[in-house]
């Protein structure tokens, strides 16, 4: 799963890498939490552009927009099947930038949390679906969206069966594309990330600051 990831570049940063025609104002964040407005890359038209939208997808029949905090990730497996997933699969699919993301593991009666992020420093591309949401209220609309999972590989599998869905470059057109047939994501490759411990600051999604990121030295490894 992905219940919580940073994003410790500027605008411009993502706005370069992903190759987008616009920026967004974005500073730098460490302890992202669903709920909060994260920065997503679709395509619109022939462009990829950025957009800001609500981490925690709201199906544009929900009577109820308490279910986005629920669906803040959906299952690689089962995206053309669940009635909240399959009109998003088909249309309006994303990418997430994400210079890394945190996972817990159980270590007896406290849960050890790691950083998990790129071996070459670079950003990430989650796999993600987006919705719009119309209040049936105020008629305000909106925009939310939802981290894809799939099967963790060999390096995460200690900490957790399920991990982000990670697009390589050369899928990320035909991921945003509706026209194509989107590639099925899939655990990526063993050597593409790194894990290490880090302190019980990044715990509590109040603290937004390096010091989540800062490495724990551990008396016995936990992570093998």
């Amino acid at each position: 799963m992905c219940g919580r990831f940073f994003l410790t570049v500027s605008g411009e940063e993502i706005r370069r890498q992903f190759r987008c025609v616009n920026r967004i104002d974005w500073q730098e964040r460490y302890n992202v939490a669903p709920g909060q407005t994260i920065p997503v890359v679709r395509l619109q038209g022939d462009q990829r552009r950025l957009e800001k939208l609500r981490w925690g997808l709201i199906p544009s029949w929900s009577r109820d927009e308490t279910i986005g905090h629920r669906l803040v990730n959906a299952r690689a497996e089962t995206l053309a099947e669940r009635p909240a997933f399959r009109e998003a699969f088909k249309h309006r699919r994303c990418l997430i930038p994400a210079s890394g993301f945190y996972e817990w593991q159980h270590t007896g009666h406290r849960k050890q949390p790691y950083a998990i992020r790129r071996r070459d420093g670079g950003l990430l591309a989650f796999a993600g679906l987006w919705e719009r949401w119309r209040c049936p209220e105020s008629g305000a609309e909106i925009r939310t969206c939802v981290i894809v999972t799939t099967d963790a590989n060999r390096l995460l599998q200690p900490l957790h069966r399920r991990m982000p869905a990670i697009l390589e470059e050369t899928d990320w057109d035909a991921w945003l594309d509706p026209t194509c047939t989107p590639p099925s994501p899939a655990p990526c490759r063993d050597d593409l990330l790194e894990a290490y411990p880090v302190g019980f600051h990044v715990n509590d999604p109040r603290h937004d600051d390096p010091r989540c990121l800062e490495p724990r030295q551990l008396t016995e490894p936990l992570f093998i």
